[in-house]
């Protein structure tokens, strides 16, 4: 088997908790149905401990000086990226570490954070529908598309609502590992995933 997959999930303070739980759940069952392991998954964050929505208190595997660099980054939404779109050491972390990555995943108002790091210019995008205004006045060079659950722009992937980062990642699974591998890790969660258009 080759090398694991490295994924790495950033949190922080009032991240909506499926947002990262439901990506990170993904990737770190993908081969599972098979008995093997095919990612390495790991939470970075800035501070610790994270306090996540409705108090969930998260303690991260690496700070940002020390997270070994991913192939996927998973950038999830909730209130708090309301704050942290102007927190500019994270917005600089995510613009340097996302130029070595494979696939950037933004999820619900994850695109808010992706948007301010320049990664969603000249691209097309989704949020969640209370966020397109803002993600809009963030990103007036963005095409929204608030009627896809998913946009898959290559390198960049953007989903909507909360529980669209599980299809999301099922999406960038099956892209990088290949729709078997997508579709088996989809039936041991015994989730109801059903591949969308994502262009």
């Amino acid at each position: 088997m080759g090398a694991l997959r490295k994924v790495a999930i950033l949190i922080f303070d009032d991240v909506e908790v499926l947002d990262f739980c439901g990506p990170f759940e993904v990737f770190a069952v993908s081969g599972a149905y098979d008995a093997k392991r095919l990612c390495e998954v790991y939470t970075v964050a800035q501070k610790t401990p994270v306090l996540a929505r409705n108090g969930l208190s998260i303690n991260p595997t690496y700070d940002l000086a020390h997270c070994p660099p991913p192939e996927v980054l998973v950038v999830p939404g909730g209130l708090g990226t309301r704050q942290e779109m102007h927190n500019q050491e994270l917005i600089a972390w995510i613009k340097v570490v996302a130029a070595g990555c494979q696939v950037v995943l933004s999820v619900c108002t994850g695109a808010l954070l992706l948007a301010q790091a320049g990664l969603l210019r000249g691209l097309a995008a989704t949020t969640h529908h209370r966020a397109l205004d803002l993600l809009a006045q963030v990103a007036p060079d963005t095409e929204l598309r608030p009627a896809q659950r998913l946009v898959d722009n290559g390198r960049v992937v953007t989903a909507a609502v909360i529980s669209a980062g599980i299809d999301a990642s099922l999406h960038v699974l099956a892209r990088l590992l290949g729709p078997e591998t997508a579709q088996q890790t989809a039936t041991y969660m015994e989730y109801d995933w059903s591949p969308q258009p994502a262009g």
